[in-house]
């Protein structure tokens, strides 16, 4: 019987649908690739089998992406955050009622479920990444496509999205085994369909493709398993992954089938299975986290506190103070600390700290005001409310490096924002004071 379709509502609005089913010991959260359909996915007997044999394990929660299957549609044209995908876990948790979970990302889900891993590392109890796609390993000649490929696979599922052509296509690429499967064919164009427009596939393949995590993946400090299959074109990738994250452990099983339901799926879901059992008494390590964190400063605080005079100067502080508090609650932004007339800030997410950032800008520009602002994303030690940790100096040393009016980014927080619309220009390489080697920085041109 197929589970009762549910929604839960983000923090913008956004409505996502998931479905739960099973019981036992831990929650597990199982995100597909980029086309889905909840309803759809139980019409197939393998996908129905792997999730019934999960639910024998713990309560199984999935959900369709915003702007896939059953959620919310989302504009083509304007992609959702890495910390918007978060969300829609998050959301899905609350829910559900459910306090952590083991986080399953087959091929391009795995993106998100790393992230949230990262991110949220107290509500993961571990994760497992099943043929990780090529941007989760990060742009790399050894698997990327180039441009001129990826533009064509575009075109080709603008023209063919939907059809028994290119469902027999998609199968034949990532799964051989069931490619002479007529009904799996059907099956697979159905989801396809079900899932959204051609335009919005198109959307969800240029987010996948955008979602860089190479800087992410040794920030994640859970229990992760990385599998795949060695003939199948996930193992440059797959390794490079599991070479990455601190914690792994790898299952390179035979076969040529990127998917999990394809080939021999008994083999690859018993690893899991197995893995999963070892996370029932994982206790969270939620000192070491991913945070955004972000410095701003006054530009010539000194001399305008001259011309001023004190009292003067005292109300335009208060202000300016004014004016960055409301922005950080604005974008859910956490305040660390405050030095004189610097903010030290952190965020869930680095989009949300970039748009903070411009609206900080705006909001001093009307008091006469200039601000240097630096914003990096990197691993922090937990210490009480406070964050500290290399990651926060790096974060300090480009807020001093920006120039006045200027908003500066390290390449992590480039690559995570990818696809948000956020519009960067090469700021050069620069030598941050006390910091290894030199560090690629970038202006933000567009909010």
């Amino acid at each position: 019987m197929t589970p009762e379709t549910r929604y839960a509502r983000t923090t913008d609005g956004t409505h996502v649908a998931y479905q739960v089913h099973g019981e036992g010991p831990i929650d597990i959260l199982v995100m597909r690739g980029w086309h889905t359909n909840l309803d759809n996915e139980w019409t197939d007997p393998v996908v129905a089998g792997i999730y019934q044999r999960l639910g024998a394990m713990g309560r199984v929660i999935r959900l369709d992406r915003r702007g896939v299957g059953l959620s919310d549609r989302i504009d083509p044209e304007t992609l959702p955050t890495l910390e918007d995908r978060i969300d829609d876990i998050r959301a899905v948790m609350v829910a559900a009622g459910s306090e952590r979970i083991a986080l399953v990302g087959l091929g391009p889900g795995g993106a998100v479920c790393a992230a949230f891993a990262a991110m949220r590392p107290e509500r993961a109890r571990g994760l497992v990444l099943w043929a990780p796609s090529p941007a989760v390993a990060g742009p790399d000649p050894r698997w990327a496509t180039s441009d001129e490929q990826f533009a064509a696979f575009l075109d080709r599922l603008r023209s063919r999205w939907g059809t028994t052509e290119e469902a027999q296509a998609r199968a034949s690429e990532g799964m051989p085994s069931r490619a002479g499967d007529p009904a799996f064919i059907e099956w697979l164009r159905r989801d396809m369909l079900l899932s959204g427009t051609a335009e919005e596939a198109v959307a969800q393949a240029r987010l996948n493709r955008e979602t860089v995590l190479r800087d992410l993946l040794p920030t994640i400090h859970v229990p992760t398993l990385v599998a795949w299959r060695s003939e199948s074109g996930a193992d440059a990738a797959a390794r490079h992954v599991a070479r990455t994250i601190p914690t792994s452990v790898t299952s390179d099983l035979p076969g040529e089938d990127f998917a999990l339901i394809g080939g021999d799926w008994w083999a690859g879901l018993r690893v899991i299975e197995d893995f999963l059992a070892t996370l029932t008494d994982a206790e969270p390590d939620a000192d070491r986290v991913l945070a955004t964190i972000m410095f701003t400063d006054l530009v010539g605080s000194t001399e305008r506190a001259a011309s001023l005079g004190d009292r003067a100067w005292r109300e335009t502080l208060d202000r300016h103070h004014a004016a960055v508090r409301r922005a950080l609650a604005d974008h859910r932004g956490r305040e660390i600390d405050t030095a004189g007339d610097g903010f030290f800030a952190a965020f869930d997410g680095p989009a949300r700290a970039i748009r903070c950032a411009a609206a900080i800008h705006e909001s001093v520009s009307d008091l006469g005001l200039e601000l240097r602002i630096g914003i990096h994303a990197g691993e922090c030690e937990r210490v009480g409310a406070a964050l500290r940790g290399l990651a926060v100096h790096i974060g300090a040393r480009i807020g001093a490096t920006a120039a006045p009016g200027e908003i500066l980014a390290s390449r992590t927080v480039r690559d995570l924002v990818a696809g948000s619309g956020i519009v960067f220009e090469d700021a050069g390489t620069h030598a941050l004071k006390g910091v290894p080697e030199a560090w690629q920085l970038y202006r933000v041109a567009s909010s």
